[in-house]
């Protein structure tokens, strides 16, 4: 099956607020969405973080999603 299609794409503004090493970031189409991660030491640590004690719990924080105005 072939798709023929033709578009015109006007962005005047984007603001992105983060992205993750799971990110999908995509305007138009695309036929193939590959898969691609890198993991970079940023901080250049040199050791292993230490290791949690059981009892402690590591907070989580979500963020709220807000659907766009339309």
């Amino acid at each position: 099956m072939i798709f023929n299609i033709h578009q015109t794409i006007q962005i005047n503004m984007i603001k992105i607020e983060s992205i993750s090493n799971s990110s999908v970031f995509q305007i138009g189409s695309a036929g193939v969405i590959k898969p691609y991660s890198t993991l970079s030491n940023t901080g250049e640590f040199t050791e292993p973080a230490p290791q949690l004690e059981e009892d402690i719990v590591p907070e989580t924080s979500f963020v709220p999603f807000s659907p766009p105005n339309t």
